[in-house]
């Protein structure tokens, strides 16, 4: 079956829709939402302003990010493009008060759809580990699809922002992301002078992971990879 998943998250602080697909390729259409419909419609009529946001699109993925923090939209698409997902995903939230709720809320939603469109570990390859560079900064990320949410962040990030967004936004954001999505996280910059170098080969590195994570062994269709025989 196709690994994918739609849906809204819609909050006080935040109205989220995103739709998902592990393995790139198509991604099924938004899920309705009165909210959303009426964006969508005064941008037919020309009365949203135009700003910019993340966009890719191949053969073999479509990537949309806009959650209006551009360096968020940055590292979603970093995710996104190194696991081989299409990912579109949009957010208005509370950012006349600061970014924490945009950021959070996003990451919930995005490890709720990875969930869902995983849907089991079966016959999976369960574990994933990675080291992404970027220039002078080194990351590694060790991920398990254990279904026991537990994360262990260290960037190492000296400035406050990057961008508009919050450093100490990132590593909660993937605390966000092992939360919902009920994986064991561990992330860590070893090495790297420059604050979004450290960052984006941290989210390049946890791509690499959860790809070669979620991929299919040959011959271990159906099996449960764990001696209990269950992950739960």
């Amino acid at each position: 079956m196709p690994r994918t998943a739609s849906l809204n998250r819609d909050t006080n602080e935040t109205k989220i829709q995103l739709s998902l697909n592990l393995d790139g390729g198509s991604v099924e259409p938004y899920a309705p939402s009165d909210y959303w419909d009426a964006i969508d419609q005064k941008a037919i009529n020309g009365e949203n302003e135009a700003k910019a946001h993340a966009m890719q699109k191949t053969g073999a993925q479509i990537i949309e990010v806009d959650t209006g923090i551009g360096f968020l939209d940055h590292m979603i698409h970093a995710l996104a493009k190194h696991a081989g997902w299409s990912l579109r995903v949009r957010c208005r939230g509370d950012l006349h008060i600061d970014d924490h709720h945009t950021s959070e809320d996003t990451f919930l939603a995005l490890g709720t759809a990875f969930k869902a469109s995983l849907r089991t570990s079966t016959g999976l390859a369960r574990f994933g580990s990675a080291y992404a560079p970027l220039d002078e900064a080194l990351s590694r990320a060790v991920i398990d699809l254990s279904n026991r949410p537990y994360s262990v962040i260290n960037l190492g990030l000296r400035r406050e922002k990057i961008g508009d967004l919050s450093t100490e936004m990132l590593p909660h954001c993937l605390q966000s992301f092992a939360q919902n999505a009920g994986v064991t996280l561990h992330v860590d910059c070893l090495r790297g002078d420059n604050d979004h170098h450290r960052a984006e080969s941290a989210f390049k590195a946890l791509a690499v992971a959860i790809r070669q994570a979620t991929t299919p062994v040959r011959g271990r269709e159906g099996e449960v990879m764990s001696t209990k025989g269950v992950l739960y």
